[in-house]
């Protein structure tokens, strides 16, 4: 009879702040907690802009804000970030580091350069990289060094393997479902649109205002986040009552306006490698209305678990918006079809693959 495998001491690096929302940290947070729940020892490290958002956090310092993507991202390259990584994974003992964008500057770096543990990296980005692009040679040798390297999509295979080579598996982001099932609904009274992410102009927000313009007079639309665009776009809605700027929400929050919205929107242009957001609103059970881009199709297929239009096409979108809030057998059949898709994305099922691939690397790493 084979003798039980023993649980296993994980490390997952973050290179971005982790009290700062985003998907890479979110994703980060949920496998630490699955990981858990199975009985493993996982410990998160990454930078943290105040207090560390769980108990299973090692704060590594404040986060420097750095252009990326099109985006504004908080990472840590500073020494004493470095400094506190290294020590915190001397003292750990860590049997396996888990790096999310092991390529990016900080912490991620740093256990390329050292290797004190066997690595498993997790290539979330798709799209352009000037990093990639600029500096391919240094990052193909710290590529290298990983024992496994794993994608979240087809996209972000696509941008690693292009810039550093190499074999990658593929796994799907996770969601954990029951935050949003469980959630208390937000109280509506009149037919609402959510739309949640950072003001940027890859985000699609101004598409979705555009798209407002075309809707009836008692469509209500709930915009949470901010970003560098806010202010401009307040000023271009100023005097529409049917637009409510929300602000940065927590995820209880998030979860409550997913469940009392009637359908979420995520009009983005570009630069999404996976729809993480599209997997929660499912769980949530709101219909979807999403930009045909290729990392969105991964999870909400065409008018099955959503309504996917072309990217900055204001009208089309407005159109398929209005059916949704229309059309109630529509939208009703878009989330019982969301809600079984969400669940074959679960955080738990994710975990357990990354298991195998943790077991992978330890057993194949050479120091």
């Amino acid at each position: 009879m084979p003798k039980p495998e023993r649980p296993l001491r994980v490390g997952l690096v973050c290179p971005y702040s982790l009290t700062i929302p985003g998907g890479v940290q979110g994703q980060v947070l949920g496998l630490a907690r699955s990981l858990r729940a199975m009985g493993h020892e996982a410990r998160v490290l990454g930078p943290c802009d105040g207090p560390p958002p769980d108990g299973g956090v090692t704060p590594l310092g404040n986060s420097i804000p750095t252009a990326a993507n099109g985006s504004m991202v908080p990472l840590a390259p500073d020494l004493p970030a470095q400094l506190r990584f290294i020590r915190a994974v001397r003292d750990e003992e860590f049997d396996v580091l888990h790096l999310h964008e092991p390529m990016g500057p900080g912490a991620c770096m740093t256990a390329c350069v050292l290797r004190p543990a066997p690595l498993v990296g997790t290539f979330h980005a798709a799209g352009v990289s000037a990093a990639y692009r600029w500096a391919g040679a240094p990052l193909r040798w710290l590529a290298g060094r990983l024992d496994i390297r794993c994608v979240v999509s087809d996209d972000a295979r696509e941008l690693a393997q292009t810039h550093l080579g190499g074999e990658y598996v593929e796994l799907f982001n996770g969601i954990e479902l029951e935050p949003f099932a469980k959630a208390t609904p937000t109280p509506t009274r009149r037919p609402t649109i959510l739309f949640l992410g950072r003001h940027e102009e890859r985000k699609g927000l101004g598409v979705l205002l555009e798209a407002m313009a075309s809707l009836p007079s008692d469509i209500h639309l709930w915009v949470a986040g901010q970003g560098p665009e806010t202010e401009a776009l307040k000023r271009r809605t100023a005097g529409d009552s049917r637009v409510e700027w929300l602000g940065p929400i927590d995820d209880d929050e998030k979860a409550s306006r997913m469940r009392g919205a009637d359908v979420y929107c995520a009009p983005s242009l570009h630069g999404e490698s996976f729809g993480v957001v599209l997997l929660e609103a499912m769980a949530a059970s709101v219909p979807i209305v999403a930009s045909d881009l290729s990392g969105y199709r991964k999870v909400a297929r065409p008018d099955r678990e959503g309504l996917i239009v072309p990217p900055g096409d204001a009208r089309a979108l407005a159109a398929a918006l209005g059916r949704v809030l229309s059309d109630r057998t529509t939208a009703a059949r878009l989330s019982t079809a969301g809600d079984a898709r969400a669940h074959e994305f679960s955080m738990d099922h994710l975990a357990e693959r990354y298991v195998d691939l943790y077991r992978q690397a330890i057993a194949s790493h050479v120091d």
